[in-house]
Formats: C-alpha cells, sequence, structure tokens
C-alpha cells in the first residue's frame, strides 16, 4: 500500500512552526474578509457556525459578529491552543451531526489526504439547509517556485517531490456534489506578489505552513548549488529587482439543501 500523499504529523509540526515565527496572514485574511462579505450578502442568519483551520485567534470572534456562536477545529496545536480549538485532523473527525448551519474552511483541506472523507464529515456536520463556504490553494499557485525547484532538481541530477498537486476547479465542484453539497459553487482568485528574493518567498511560506509536506520528499536539505540555481532561477523571471509570484485561491460554496427562494 504506498504512503498517504501529505505527512500529516508534519503538517501539524510546521503549523507550530508558523505558530512560534508568527504566522504571515495576508493570504488568510485576503480569504477571510471575502468570505464574511459572501456571507453578509446571504439573507438569513445563521447560529451556530464551524471554522475549520485558524492561524489567527480573532477569526472567530470576527465570524461570531456575523454567525452567532462558533466553534473551532485547527490541525495545528498551537494555533488551536491560542484559538481555544479543538486539535483536528480534518479527514480523521467524526462529527456531531447536524450540529451548525454554516461551516467556514480556509487554507487546510489542500493538505489533507482524503479529500472526499474530509468534505463528507463536514457535510454531516451541518444542518438540512446548512451552508458551507471555504478556499483552497488552486493548480496555478506558485509557477516561478516550481519553476525555480525544477532548476535545482536539473543540479542534483534528479526530480524529487517539492510542491504539492492542487485541485482543478472542476474537480472541485465535483468533489462537492459528491459529498452532498447542492447547489456547488467555486470561484477563482488569483493574487499576485513580488518578491525580492527566493529567500523571502520561502520565509513566507513557512509563516503559513505552507512548505512541503508531501511524505515522499526528500529529507535531504538543498545543497549550497541546488539552493544557488533555484534563486537564480526565480530572480531570472522578474524584472532584475522583484519577482512576480501568483497564489491562486479557489473559493467554493454549497449547501447541505437549497434553501427556498
Amino acid at each position: 500500500m504506498p504512503p498517504p500523499l501529505f505527512d500529516t504529523a508534519l503538517r501539524a509540526l510546521r503549523r507550530d512552526r508558523a505558530a512560534r515565527l508568527g504566522p504571515e496572514l495576508f493570504l488568510f485574511e485576503r480569504v477571510f474578509e471575502d468570505i464574511l462579505e459572501r456571507i453578509g450578502a446571504v439573507p438569513r442568519r445563521f447560529e451556530r457556525a464551524l471554522l475549520v483551520g485558524c492561524p489567527d485567534p480573532t477569526a472567530a470572534d470576527r465570524l461570531a459578529d456575523i454567525a452567532g456562536r462558533v466553534d473551532v477545529i485547527e490541525p495545528g496545536p498551537l494555533f488551536a491552543a491560542a484559538a481555544g480549538a479543538a486539535t483536528v485532523v480534518e479527514d480523521a473527525w467524526e462529527p456531531e451531526p447536524g450540529r451548525y448551519d454554516l461551516a467556514v474552511a480556509i487554507g487546510t483541506l489542500d493538505t489533507v489526504n482524503d479529500l472526499p472523507r474530509a468534505l463528507l464529515a463536514i457535510r454531516l456536520a451541518l444542518a438540512p439547509g446548512g451552508l458551507l463556504v471555504g478556499a483552497f490553494a488552486g493548480g496555478e499557485t506558485l509557477p516561478q517556485l516550481r519553476a525555480a525547484m525544477r532548476s535545482a532538481d536539473e543540479v542534483g541530477g534528479a526530480a524529487v517531490p517539492h510542491v504539492h498537486p492542487r485541485i482543478e476547479p472542476s474537480a472541485l465542484a465535483g468533489l462537492l456534489a459528491a459529498a452532498g453539497f447542492e447547489r456547488p459553487v467555486v470561484d477563482v482568485d488569483r493574487v499576485t506578489v513580488s518578491y525580492a528574493s527566493f529567500d523571502r518567498l520561502v520565509a513566507d511560506l513557512r509563516r503559513m505552513a505552507a512548505t512541503n509536506l508531501l511524505s515522499g520528499r526528500s529529507r535531504r536539505p538543498l545543497s549550497r548549488q541546488e539552493r544557488d540555481a533555484a534563486a537564480a532561477s526565480f530572480s531570472a523571471a522578474g524584472d532584475g529587482q522583484r519577482t512576480v509570484e501568483t497564489f491562486e485561491i479557489l473559493h467554493v460554496a454549497g449547501w447541505t439543501e437549497v434553501p427556498p427562494d
């Protein structure tokens, strides 16, 4: 039996490292504010919400301003402790059925080993007429980093897994439907960020807990020559001073039962 795609224990450790370093939240904030606007536009009051993934301990209170009581689950123990959350691996979670009428999932479901199982668990946690809104990393995320790591592999003489595979919008809509969500919607938002160096990008990814979590990753650190090749590739993709990197965000929504008009 092949190993799981993602190293779940390492994912928790990397989220704990981000908590200790001080998390980089600019993408989380962009997504979270967008989700709050989307929820606010729904013509109903949500009474009990579930927040899946919480690197910012203020997020639950901000969600509670528009959605009533909020419970939090989080795969990183330190983030969970800061948010007063339960530490949960999302695809190994057995929720109380029908407990929530809203679920918000940001930035953790794209690193679970059984995404259909995680989506099904969230659907079971929602009451009839419940709403899931969330965000995933899309397939066009980090193209410059991918190219840089290919350059490193050329120097090292072997291709090894560096960057996570990503789900496509059409596939994600199908997974939502298969989990029992009605009227699934997937929107794409591409965020461009300019970096002065490859090292600055890597530093941000560490503080996002977004570095390599693949079970098949190399356990050997990059050599100086490999790192230099990656940095040179990243710099060459820019204007000589800064390089623009892209983060693709897939916003999703689906109902456990289509609400009446």
